[in-house]
């Protein structure tokens, strides 16, 4: 794993501790596009680091329209990092736009991405068919879609792990004085990470093999389910701007019944109408906001990556064993 292989590395210069931070000001600007990203950003940078974001908390990335601000602030970056995997449709344009020197880091880079909804895949090969044989191309003006893969990997905390290296990497490329620090901050910050995954693993183990299947507003769960052994079904693909068809919430309830779902819930960055419909004609009760694409607003329950997965397996066990 990365705490023991490249960030070894860099350990004859630093002293493990806690989070390491520069009496001085700010000395690296870093430009995250979404919330999850410049938190493990800050864990990296800690005072050394100026962190900005350009989807606010509890904004979601997948319809986000930029702002000339966000321009500005690509254009005075040191380091950008985004997921890749292309999640962020809005920032081939705003990099191109913000005319920035900035290294843009794929923070995503080194994992092993998980193919897309099978039934998503099939949709789109459905639809180029369909414009095919009528002569023209079946188009999404305005739409954004994600590709083959699944791109929200950090639902994985191993995953996160080598996003973490990945900004370790571009900070030390970025401020090579600085890289002591960010070397030992992630390095405080991994052992967390290691507690934490531990302690997922934990609350899962108590929720019954037949109960636990549970529905969400929209595909943002492949690699949780990966990882961890919940099963995730959901009326949208892996992009929030896919309209479920009446066809397509017919079918998941089907689904639901058929597998005996144990748990629906909204998610933060979608309208509660389409979960709400599906829990009205199963029977399911739904059983709380669950925080996928985005983290919550300081004052909320899911303000930090930790936090978040913190509180979406509390969420999920208690809506399933009543507790």
């Amino acid at each position: 794993m990365f705490r023991t292989l490249r960030l070894a590395s860099y350990a004859s210069l630093v002293t493990l501790g806690g989070l390491v931070s520069s009496a001085s000001a700010a000395e690296l600007k870093v430009v995250a596009s979404f919330s999850i990203i410049a938190d493990l950003a800050k864990n990296v940078g800690g005072d050394r680091a100026e962190i900005s974001t350009l989807v606010p908390v509890d904004g979601d990335a997948h319809v986000y329209e930029p702002r000339p601000a966000d321009a500005a602030a690509l254009e005075q970056a040191d380091v950008v990092l985004v997921n890749g995997l292309q999640f962020e449709g809005f920032m081939s344009r705003l990099i191109e736009t913000s005319g920035t020197k900035a290294p843009v880091i794929e923070v995503s880079k080194g994992i092993e991405p998980l193919k897309a909804a099978e039934e998503e895949q099939h949709q789109h090969e459905g639809e180029e068919h369909a414009g095919a044989e009528h002569g023209h191309e079946h188009g999404h003006e305005g739409h954004h879609h994600h590709g083959e893969f699944d791109p929200h990997a950090w639902q994985s905390i191993h995953n996160a792990e080598i996003y973490v290296k990945n900004i370790v990497d571009a900070s030390c490329q970025a401020d090579k004085a600085g890289c002591a620090t960010y070397t030992a901050n992630a390095e405080a910050y991994l052992a967390k990470l290691g507690e934490l995954e531990t302690e997922l693993k934990a609350a899962i183990d108590a929720i019954p093999q037949d109960k636990r299947t549970i529905i969400t507003s929209h595909d943002a769960f492949g690699y949780f389910e990966h990882d961890y052994g919940l099963k995730f079904i959901a009326p949208e693909g892996v992009s929030t701007e896919a309209e479920a068809s009446a066809a397509d919430v017919a079918r998941l309830v089907d689904q639901v019944k058929e597998d005996e779902a144990s748990a629906i819930f909204v998610e933060s960055i979608t309208k509660p109408r389409l979960v709400e419909q599906i829990a009205g004609e199963t029977g399911l009760a739904v059983g709380g906001t669950l925080y996928s694409d985005a983290l919550s607003g300081e004052d909320g329950p899911a303000s930090t990556y930790i936090g978040m997965f913190r509180y979406n397996v509390n969420t999920i066990k208690a809506a399933i064993l009543g507790s």
